[in-house]
């Protein structure tokens, strides 16, 4: 174990089993009453009632969280220190909020987002439980770079259509979207631009060893992609072999086999990074899985593809734990980060963000003298490993080996666990 930077006694953990308010504290009981309450004698009526008022307490309960949120952002703003950079200031209330909702960066920046200025009939409705987080969401985020006055013209846009309450979020998000470039088109225009910027292309983890590729381009390339992709499928339906396949499965298949430039969209030349469960290796007949960190298990006969030429990079592990190694560099790099990756499973190491990982932070600072070696690195994501260098922010490992957080405010938020040791094969009899 490497030396722990020990938290502030005031340091508390985020699960508690009440609220500071004694208001909150009432609701908090009404809803233990709730919970415990006997459900067999209500008829389906009753029970349909009482989801549709759980809901819109839902709603009501995030628009109080919501003027928490703004209320503590404005508090740190005032006492945190003058000179910060505005960007970092933004960062790291960003990065408590995080914490504190157990949600991703990406939700906290949103849930962060000002509702107060100019849509005062759209927090009203969120309020009264009319309109739930979601779609309020989706108003400010199409507001999102207004000033106050147009934030209030499409406000009152909005209030005016008939039945707004009962739009998708869908149909909300266009009609805002409608409002927005009719008020401010100059910014409307500079957003498209500014979007156009940002294209990409990203994967995600699918169940069932699936995946998720994603591209982020203008629509009208969206558009001539997919129209590309579905000629390809009209000109298999005329082929006069027999068709096989569903008109989704062409189109996948088309994708990958342009995209490759392979003749068969399975046989892809690749190097997959694959963390093998050293029991595997030694008894051929075992069931444990191999895994692809960031993706989940794989069946290996998946891998052993015989169609495609798969360069496989074997990580051993232990029970649950990647096997690694040590270094003297001031970086983690080579096999030492792959190692610190693959214990992630190349995802953040921060409580509830599941961003992938993009650097390799020393738990004890390299400035205070820690080592670069794998028990001292953890996988963190980009915004995470910045706000951790703002001022009052800690990171130390437990004697447990869990790796804390603690935040300026002293709260103290407990990284995920090391995984779960694989359970060993039963023993065939003799």
């Amino acid at each position: 174990m490497t030396a722990t930077q020990e938290p502030p006694a005031h340091a508390t953990g985020v699960p508690g089993d009440g609220f500071p308010s004694g208001d909150l504290t009432l609701l908090r009981f009404h809803v233990d009453h709730a919970l415990a309450a006997d459900t067999s004698t209500l008829s389906e009526a009753e029970l349909i009632d009482e989801i549709q008022e759980i809901e819109s307490l839902q709603a009501s309960l995030a628009a109080l969280q919501s003027t928490r949120i703004r209320a503590f952002a404005r508090t740190h703003v005032e006492n945190g220190p003058t000179d910060l950079d505005p960007d970092k200031l933004h960062r790291t209330v960003v990065a408590q909020i995080q914490l504190a909702c157990r949600v991703s960066t990406t939700e906290a920046r949103t849930r962060a987002r000002d509702l107060h200025a100019g849509l005062d009939d759209v927090r009203r409705l969120h309020v009264t439980g009319q309109l739930s987080a979601a779609k309020v969401t989706a108003v400010a985020v199409e507001c999102r770079d207004l000033n106050t006055t147009q934030r209030a013209r499409v406000d009152a846009r909005l209030a005016a259509v008939p039945d707004l309450v009962r739009y998708g979020i869908g149909r909300l998000r266009a009609i805002t979207r409608r409002l927005v470039a009719e008020i401010a088109p100059d910014r409307f225009r500079a957003r498209v631009h500014a979007a156009r910027v940002e294209r990409r292309v990203t994967l995600r983890p699918a169940p069932d060893a699936m995946s998720y590729l994603t591209a982020y381009v203008p629509v009208e390339q969206g558009a001539a992609c997919l129209a590309a992709l579905q000629k390809a499928f009209v000109e298999v339906q005329v082929d006069p072999e027999p068709l096989t396949r569903t008109r989704g499965q062409v189109l996948a298949d088309t994708l990958v086999e342009r995209v490759t430039g392979q003749a068969c969209a399975t046989a892809v030349n690749l190097e997959v990074q694959v963390t093998v469960p050293v029991q595997a290796l030694l008894d051929p007949t075992s069931p444990l899985p191999a895994e692809i960190p960031g993706f989940g298990p794989v069946p290996a006969e998946l891998l052993a593809n015989p169609e495609g030429a798969k360069s496989l990079r074997r990580l051993l592990t232990d029970q649950g734990i990647v096997i690694g190694g040590d270094s003297r560099q001031r970086t983690f790099t080579g096999l030492l980060a792959t190692l610190v990756k693959a214990r992630a499973g190349n995802r953040c190491s921060e409580p509830y963000c599941d961003a992938p990982v993009r650097h390799i932070d020393h738990i004890h600072r390299d400035a205070d003298g820690g080592r670069t070696e794998l028990d001292n690195g953890r996988g963190v994501c980009e915004f995470h490993n910045h706000v951790r260098e703002q001022p009052g922010w800690q990171v130390f490992r437990a004697p447990d080996g869990i790796v804390v957080t603690v935040t300026p405010t002293g709260h103290r938020y407990c990284g995920p666990a090391p995984p779960l040791p694989t359970a060993p094969p039963p023993r065939a009899p003799t």
